[in-house]
């Protein structure tokens, strides 16, 4: 994998931890998630005019794909309303990529190398240290855990989905705009019917962080999809974990979620995982 694409995805996962960190930072999480998708929609249907349409050959999996999302979206929330952002976001995080390697041969003819595979390993295991680590320090919370396990599905999916679907869309930029518009659209509407009167003053009152969600969100995931198109899918989506070596970063100092040795260790592993893929 290049230098270049590797950087790429390094910033992208920076992008993707703040934007995590902005929903679960204050108030309720759900209108959070909402607020920052809706945002991440405005900015994408601005841009969208600007840009080459993507190819029909793309457009069923934009429709798969803004389904799988918008439950992405609603596990993310439910997550981070039941535990810790530092024991949600591990396990959906690392259990995804593992999904993707194993499942990208035989659904999309991705065969990895051994050193591809043994960077996967080490990210996602990893990760999923910080996961075990986090439920051990906070007590046993079963409903997080199945929660970010069904959602490690879920973002596999949606992975699978739109890695092909942006190498058949011709245009990333635009293909990645229209995920964001498909994604705001269902949940702005069945968020305004099923919760009248909260979301435009949750929005008044979080204007820049929802800008800032919005921007993260849609910027993350535009790279990773662009990288999908010069890289395997499954190197890709585990490199872009390295999200988690920010969020422990964001969980200590902002959200003053408290950091052991032990997730020191894990963060180590993911970095020798990083790096491993960047010779790959």
């Amino acid at each position: 994998m290049s230098g270049t694409v590797v950087l790429i995805v390094l910033f992208a996962a920076l992008m993707h931890a703040s934007w995590n960190a902005v929903v679960k930072s204050e108030g309720n999480k759900f209108l959070n998630t909402v607020v920052v998708v809706t945002s991440a929609g405005i900015i994408a249907a601005v841009c969208l005019p600007f840009l080459t349409p993507p190819a029909r050959e793309s457009w069923p999996f934009l429709a798969a794909s803004g389904v799988a999302q918008v439950i992405y979206l609603a596990l993310v929330a439910a997550a981070y309303r039941s535990g810790d952002m530092s024991q949600a976001y591990p396990i959906m995080r690392g259990t995804a990529p593992l999904i993707v390697a194993i499942a990208s041969g035989p659904l999309i003819g991705e065969v990895l190398s051994v050193q591809k595979w043994a960077g996967i390993a080490l990210i996602c295991g990893g990760v999923l240290a910080l996961a075990l680590e986090s439920r051990r320090r906070a007590g046993s919370n079963r409903a997080t855990t199945i929660l970010a396990l069904i959602n490690a599905v879920v973002i596999a999916s949606y992975t699978l989905i739109d890695g092909v679907g942006v190498r058949h869309s011709g245009a990333p930029a635009s293909y990645t705009m229209w995920v964001f518009v498909l994604n705001a659209v269902p949940l702005f509407v069945w968020t305004t019917v099923m919760r009248p009167g909260e979301l435009w003053p949750h929005f008044l009152k979080r204007t820049r962080l929802a800008t800032i969600g919005g921007v993260g969100t849609l910027g993350s995931y535009g790279l990773a999809l662009w990288a999908m198109t010069m890289a395997p899918v499954a190197a890709v989506a585990a490199l872009r974990e390295t999200a988690i070596l920010f969020a422990v970063a964001i969980s200590a100092f902002i959200l003053k979620e408290s950091v052991g040795p032990k997730r020191l260790a894990a963060v180590a592993l993911i970095a020798m995982g990083a790096a491993v893929m960047r010779l790959a």
